[in-house]
């Protein structure tokens, strides 16, 4: 037998008010939610193009010489041992070297690339660089009166360096000697795709 309505017990009558009330604060969540997650995937993926893009400038053939030249100094390096070692434009390879890490370690500070990914691709070449030019740099601080000169070139080897100093670097051979690429499996139509598990 149906209980008879009483004052105690809740009614389950909605009106049309509350009813829109409730579509409206589910598509505003909803709508919170999807902005939360394309602002996330925008800006992994702007850190991503930004890897990249950075990672394709250090391919150019100019500063691949550049590095070279660099790194066939003396650590130590002066302006005079500069000069001695990679001729009269030997300085113009010095300062593509070091704006490149200057941009790098900029890149990192605002945080629009990651330290681990800055280890992975360069940490060798960072290191490398400013052991040559640390001298260097530090004489044109004093020539130039601007101890501005190579500061983030200078902040980003130090990271590198103290990063070393808790774990030394091992090659990617070594550590990740146990990757496998995933399982493949043969798609219907012929093609191979990989296995998520």
């Amino acid at each position: 037998m149906p209980v008879p309505w009483s004052r105690d017990r809740p009614t389950l009558n909605m009106d049309i008010s509350t009813l829109a009330n409730l579509i409206n604060a589910i598509a505003v969540t909803a709508g919170v939610i999807f902005a939360g997650a394309q602002i996330s995937y925008y800006r992994r993926r702007r850190r991503r193009d930004a890897m990249l893009e950075l990672v394709r400038s250090f391919q150019s053939p100019a500063f691949t010489s550049a590095l070279r030249r660099v790194q066939s100094l003396p650590d130590g390096a002066d302006t005079e041992g500069i000069r001695k070692v990679l001729g009269v434009d030997g300085e113009d390879a010095v300062y593509l070297v070091s704006i490149t890490w200057e941009t790098l370690g900029i890149m990192l500070f605002h945080r629009e690339v990651t330290l681990d990914l800055v280890d992975d691709f360069f940490s060798g070449p960072i290191v490398i660089s400013w052991q040559k030019l640390k001298i260097y740099s530090e004489e044109c601080r004093r020539t130039l009166k601007r101890e501005t000169f190579n500061e983030w070139f200078h902040w980003l080897a130090e990271r590198m360096m103290e990063r070393e100093k808790l774990s030394l670097p091992v090659p990617a051979y070594i550590a990740h000697r146990a990757w496998r690429e995933p399982r493949r499996h043969l798609a219907r139509d012929g093609s191979t795709k990989s296995d998520s598990r």
